[in-house]
């Protein structure tokens, strides 16, 4: 319970901070930053490297993707139904299909399911939420902006991102047993992911036009917390009939609000800027509620 004291905390502080202006106003970037080159590879590489590669870990990473392309067949069916603008349609796909798996994800596992879930939260985003970001995500934003991206820019997104060298890394180091300061360092450095995210999601929440956007959110974020984990809940029990605490985090993570980053990639390829910015912001503020309930849901199957 702890653990999500300090997040709730840590959003407010966030808040409250950009109100009084005490802080510079790319505060939230630089902490996103400091996230992504630090406090994750440090996890990243702490946590896979005790993993064993079984065929445990293809299921955990399957799920973003299928959630990825349920999100699309989603919204391109539900905006031909409503006569959705093109730009409406793919920051709902954006937005909709992929989860914050690691900014808050991550920290959300670590409230509900301890540090041991974290583990099986990090092959969900590394092989999963990122990899669906990088390529389909990419791709689908390069669509949507009149744009197409090149493979050599999808793959060079991929090789760079400073989590997936942590990854690959941690992988090679397999074999190798850590010596006792290294795994202190990077617990240390790991403990920071939390607290520097949530503030950050916190000082750059911003609730945007409301205005004219109720029904897009509604059949976004309807989709995003409550439709897509309970089809990926019912595909993964009782189609694939699979079990045990590593599937109860991955079904966990399924319910996470919409990605920070996408949301950035919408208003950078100007996808509807506004409803993108709106689905992040408010999907994680309903989503302290949502990711409980589905928490006692999944504890009960």
């Amino acid at each position: 319970m702890h653990n999500l004291t300090l997040i709730i905390i840590c959003f407010l502080l966030g808040i409250a901070a950009r109100k009084l202006g005490r802080m510079p106003a790319d505060t939230s970037s630089v902490f996103n930053s400091f996230i992504i080159h630090v406090s994750l590879p440090a996890l990243t590489l702490l946590y896979v490297h005790d993993l064993r590669l079984t065929g445990d870990v293809a299921v955990l990473a399957s799920m973003p993707w299928l959630h990825f392309m349920l999100a699309a067949a989603f919204f391109l069916v539900a905006g031909k139904a409503l006569r959705l603008p093109r730009k409406t349609v793919g920051a709902l796909i954006l937005t909709g299909g992929l989860g914050n798996t690691s900014f808050l994800g991550l920290p959300m596992i670590e409230a509900f399911y301890g540090r041991e879930g974290i583990a099986h939260g990090i092959i969900v985003d590394q092989l999963g939420s990122f990899m669906v970001l990088s390529t389909l995500g990419i791709t689908v934003a390069g669509i949507y902006s009149e744009g197409r991206p090149s493979i050599p820019a999808i793959l060079k997104r991929i090789i760079i991102f400073p989590p997936f060298i942590a990854l690959l890394l941690a992988l090679f180091l397999m074999p190798v047993v850590y010596p006792a300061w290294l795994v202190a360092v990077l617990g240390r450095l790991g403990d920071t992911l939390a607290p520097l995210a949530l503030f950050s999601v916190g000082f750059a929440f911003r609730p945007g036009h409301l205005e004219g956007n109720g029904r897009n959110l509604s059949l976004g974020l309807g989709f995003k917390l409550v439709l897509a984990p309970l089809v990926l809940a019912v595909f993964y029990l009782g189609i694939v009939g699979v079990r045990g605490p590593g599937v109860e985090v991955m079904l966990f993570e399924a319910a996470m609000p919409p990605m920070i980053t996408a949301g950035i990639i919408a208003a950078e390829h100007d996808i509807n800027p506004p409803l993108a910015g709106l689905m992040v912001a408010l999907g994680i503020i309903f989503s302290f509620v949502t990711l409980a309930l589905w928490s006692m849901l999944l504890g009960n199957v």
